[in-house]
């Protein structure tokens, strides 16, 4: 008869060299997630990712101009009419069951919701580990954008003065009434549409974080046990 095999390292120890070596027929790791060019695992820094904030806020808030200018053009007019009544002018709406006045804030909303997929999406394709400085760049600059785009609509369209327009136009004939935004959470419809476009894009195409755990446990460890570790076999006769 001979004496037992030596019993094996305890199941949780690790290798001298500080790491499970991996076992026949386990996993030999688990490969490490693609990240940004230029940039390591941690990210390229908290002073890099305010930079990019900053510039970020600015160019979306600069895209507002491209929404002002076409909700100015896109934006349905609302018909005004100018009376005289006891030698002071008067203004009324010229059709009253029409629904221009809603046109004017669907407009705007629709084409600023599409102003927050579009940023989204060019932000996500230029950086796409993402990050909470450049999520709430996105916001702030596409709210700003809102903002700049509504003021300016206002500035480049119909005069605000209506009365010096109807005197202007003559009584009884049309003319347009400025544009403006009754419904002021209209603004919010940019940055809420580019935060959306922008988590579900950073779901379905970010970067993974490295797994700690493969499929059979954790690293180092395959389907036949800790490293190491053989089954005892009994005495030989």
């Amino acid at each position: 008869m001979t004496a037992p095999l030596t019993p094996p390292p305890p199941p949780h120890e690790p290798s001298p060299h500080g790491a499970w070596p991996p076992a026949p027929g386990g996993d030999a790791g688990v490969a490490a997630a693609p990240h940004d060019a230029g940039h390591g695992q941690d990210g390229p820094g908290m002073k890099t990712e305010l930079r990019e904030a900053a510039v970020i806020t600015v160019l979306v808030a600069v895209a507002g101009v491209l929404l002002g200018l076409l909700w100015v053009w896109l934006a349905p007019r609302v018909p005004l009419v100018g009376d005289v009544v006891d030698g002071n002018w008067v203004v009324y709406l010229k059709d009253t069951e029409g629904e221009q006045a809603v046109g004017v804030e669907g407009t705007f909303t629709l084409l600023a919701l599409a102003c927050g997929a579009v940023s989204a999406l060019a932000v996500f394709a230029w950086r796409r580990r993402g990050g909470v400085p450049l999520v709430v760049a996105l916001a702030l600059g596409g709210l700003l954008g809102s903002l700049l785009a509504w003021r300016l609509g206002i500035w480049l369209g119909p005069s605000q003065d209506v009365l010096a327009q109807a005197e202007a136009a003559g009584k009884g004939v049309t003319f347009s009434a400025p544009l403006k935004l009754s419904a002021k959470g209209t603004l919010l419809a940019w940055p809420l549409a580019a935060l959306l476009v922008h988590l579900g894009l950073t779901a379905l195409f970010g970067p993974r974080d490295p797994e700690v755990y493969g499929p059979h446990g954790p690293a180092g460890y395959g389907r036949q046990g800790p490293p190491y570790a053989k089954p005892y076999e009994g005495p030989s006769a």
